[in-house]
C-alpha cells in the first residue's frame, strides 16, 4: 500500500481480496483466526496499567504485501502526559 493509495476508498473486491490475504497469512503462519484480537486485548489489559498510553486506541493488525507478512501494532501516548 503506498501513501496515496491510503486515502483512496477501496472496492469491494479489494476488501474481499484483503480479507483472503489475512486468512491464508493466519494459515501460514498457523495462527488462529482471531489472533489480531486476542493479542490487542492482551495489550490493552498490560497497558491499561500505564496512564501515559492511550490503551483504549491500540489497534493490531497483520498486514500482507507481496510475499511478506507483518504484524503492526499501534499504542498511542494518551495526550497531555
Amino acid at each position: 500500500m503506498s501513501i496515496f493509495s491510503f486515502f483512496k476508498r477501496q472496492s469491494s473486491a479489494n476488501k474481499a481480496k484483503e480479507r483472503l490475504m489475512m486468512v491464508l497469512s493466519y494459515e501460514r503462519k498457523g495462527l488462529p483466526p482471531n489472533f489480531a484480537d486476542i493479542l490487542k486485548n492482551d495489550l490493552i489489559t498490560v497497558f491499561s496499567k500505564y496512564p501515559q498510553f492511550d490503551s483504549h486506541n491500540i489497534e493490531v493488525e497483520i498486514k500482507s504485501e507481496d510475499d511478506r507478512d507483518e504484524l503492526w501494532i499501534s499504542i498511542p501516548f494518551a495526550n497531555g502526559k
